[in-house]
């Protein structure tokens, strides 16, 4: 009986020791190191690179009880690699630098046009790299992005950049385009890789958008139609062919990349009122089936065929719309189905002859269409995919209201 006793006293006294000390011994090491949250390269004036990290204290906010947003420190040092900017920057810091936290990676496009292979395998390389975290092509320099990345609605830079690409599932303006994607995109040879097409908004509370289109559709980073303070803005994709930066898709080409990917819940467009002249009828368009890709070979060029189908709600409703009555609705329908298949086609043709980039990985649909895999990279997709052409078969089935079709 003293023998037990005199264990469960062990364990007692163990277990106060472990509680007590552990938080000074995590404080001890956080002290230690610099929590990077996000990294800018830039083309540097003395060197190669310039690389600028973003650091935060992650206790700052859950120690002080606050809803504010928590300081960050921005910080850029020229050198050959980014391997040799986090050592220069461990010595300037005096503390060891740790990307275990970093979300995102931006690239300027100056340098994202050069080539950024080396880059992108140099952080895979890194065993603290999160393959997780976000690739950003900035339009203006990366460490003018990441300075202006100031969250609204997050106490948190780094929970900013995690979820704000969470929106691409109900707009489709943007994809979640993560650091092992882009680097399994880049090395794969049945498609290409693509990064967030990231910039900064430049238009003042009383200012006229610079846009080319009143359509929001149109809109794309840097140059987009939101009025406010300046703020880092996400809108579009930048095309990659293997690891060049090769050309940009706006909000709704980056649309149909997303509904070809099937990788979006629900979209809002906007198409010709069948019965009002020159007026737009809002529908919110949700897929019914993933979209159906079939390849197939004519005089050794691919031919694409796509089969999408979606279901439609009507969202804005104007006084003696009809939208009840089943013809109108049926024009509707026509109306999005000639839209879709516009859009969907113009992006094909865009990103295969101008930019000969396969974002969409269709060319992993063709492998099936090879007998063996050394005659499939004997065929060379990459090359080929520049000549495909495409039928594109869009069918919208559009619905009133919710409210209206049930009350």
């Amino acid at each position: 009986m003293k023998h037990l006793l005199k264990i469960c006293s062990f364990v007692i006294i163990f277990v106060i020791l472990t509680v007590s000390f552990s938080s000074s011994y995590i404080r001890t090491n956080l002290d230690n190191i610099a929590v990077v949250v996000a990294i800018g390269i830039d083309k540097g004036e003395n060197n190669k690179l310039k690389v600028s990290f973003q650091f935060t204290n992650p206790s700052s906010v859950s120690e002080s009880g606050s809803s504010e947003t928590a300081p960050t420190i921005l910080k850029s040092v020229d050198a050959s690699s980014i391997s040799s900017a986090v050592n220069l920057m461990n010595s300037h810091m005096g503390k060891e630098l740790t990307l275990a936290h970093c979300k995102l990676i931006v690239f300027s496009e100056e340098v994202a046009k050069e080539g950024i292979s080396d880059e992108i395998y140099t952080l895979m390389n890194d065993s603290q790299s999160r393959p997780s975290c976000n690739v950003v092509i900035s339009k203006c320099t990366a460490e003018y992005y990441i300075d202006n990345s100031k969250p609204f609605l997050e106490p948190l830079i780094s929970k900013y950049y995690e979820l704000f690409v969470t929106s691409n599932q109900f707009t489709g303006y943007t994809a979640n385009a993560s650091l092992g994607k882009f680097f399994d995109n880049m090395i794969c040879q049945s498609c290409d890789p693509y990064a967030i097409l990231g910039g900064i908004n430049l238009q003042l509370p009383n200012s006229s958008p610079d846009v080319s289109s009143n359509k929001e559709s149109s809109d794309i980073s840097n140059s987009s139609s939101l009025s406010g303070s300046t703020a880092s803005e996400n809108v579009g994709l930048a095309v990659f062919r293997e690891g060049t930066f090769v050309g940009e898709l706006n909000a709704i080409e980056t649309l149909a990349f997303m509904c070809i990917d099937n990788d979006i819940k629900g979209f809002l467009i906007s198409v010709p009122s069948p019965h009002v002249e020159n007026a737009d009828v809002d529908v919110y368009i949700t897929p019914a089936r993933k979209t159906k890709i079939d390849v197939s070979f004519v005089n050794g060029s691919p031919y694409i065929k796509l089969d999408c189908k979606f279901s439609g709600q009507i969202y804005s409703m104007t006084n003696n719309s009809n939208y009840l009555d089943n013809d109108v609705l049926s024009r509707i329908s026509d109306s999005c189905n000639r839209y879709l298949e516009y859009v969907f086609t113009e992006y094909l043709y865009k990103t295969s002859k101008e930019y000969k980039s396969d974002i969409n990985a269709i060319g992993k649909t063709s492998l099936k269409l090879f007998p063996t895999i050394s005659q499939y990279e004997d065929y060379g997709w990459r090359e080929h995919y520049k000549d495909s052409f495409f039928d594109v078969s869009v069918d919208v089935n559009v619905k009133s209201s919710t409210l209206l079709s049930n009350s």
